[in-house]
């Protein structure tokens, strides 16, 4: 109840075929995170990224280090 963490469940995606892509908007600044197929490009939304906790989060939540930024 107080002072416990919540256990970040690490969730799987298919390293292979996709990669961790982080969607940004020129125009509005909307940054979205996903996955991108690498054969077909096709782009997967997972999460809205607001700000930087929420980038955390998702790194958290794949076990990423490092998401690339596409334009």
């Amino acid at each position: 109840m107080f002072g416990r963490k919540k256990k970040v469940e690490v969730l799987t995606y298919d390293k292979e075929s996709q990669r961790p892509v982080l969607r940004c908007s020129i125009c509005t600044g909307e940054q979205v995170a996903g996955f991108k197929d690498i054969r077909t490009g096709k782009f997967q939304e997972v999460m809205l990224i607001k700000n930087e906790k929420d980038l955390q989060a998702f790194k958290a939540q794949y076990g990423l280090l490092d998401v690339t930024k596409e334009y």
